[in-house]
């Protein structure tokens, strides 16, 4: 059998679904990801002007931590809204591998954090690691768009599933 033979398991249930809708916190996360997504596109032009010519290295270093603390914030609203949603604050079995990744990217973001603030690494190690941080933010990202997706053609009706999918 072919994988798209085989029956998926619906992203929700019904009660999940419903707790999705009527949480507060599916508007937050809302909101928060296309910031995230703006911080980490400016940030990346700073980090990569940095790399490329010596020079920003403040501002690009200003960036990184504001996507960091973004991604901080956007972590901890989507836990308290998995919680809400799914009974767990992370690994729900709908979300787990966006999960395990959430983990290497809150990780890279904040090797890049204590690296900054210990001076263990010059301009070019920092915006390397920041590099590092932001690719795994971008699968991750990925993802969740994925995830989005395969969520709302789910919930689309039988006859506008076909052409959805389009």
């Amino acid at each position: 059998m072919r994988r798209s033979d085989r029956p998926t398991r619906p992203l929700y249930d019904a009660e999940q679904r419903a707790r999705r809708d009527a949480s507060g916190w599916t508007l937050v996360q809302g909101i928060l990801a296309p910031l995230q997504f703006l911080v980490f596109a400016v940030s990346l032009g700073l980090v990569l002007r940095t790399l490329a010519t010596g020079e920003g290295a403040v501002l690009a270093n200003a960036s990184v931590v504001a996507k960091t603390l973004v991604l901080y914030a956007i972590m901890v609203t989507g836990s308290i809204w998995e919680k809400a949603v799914f009974g767990r604050y992370l690994f729900a079995p709908a979300f787990y591998w966006e999960d395990m990744v959430s983990m290497l990217v809150l990780a890279l973001h904040s090797a890049y954090l204590v690296a900054l603030a210990t001076g263990i690494l010059d301009t070019a190690g920092l915006m390397v690691l920041a590099l590092a941080a932001y690719a795994s933010y971008a699968v991750n990202a990925a993802q969740f768009i994925l995830k989005l997706r395969t969520a709302r053609l789910q919930a689309a009706p039988a006859g506008l599933l076909t052409e959805a999918a389009r």
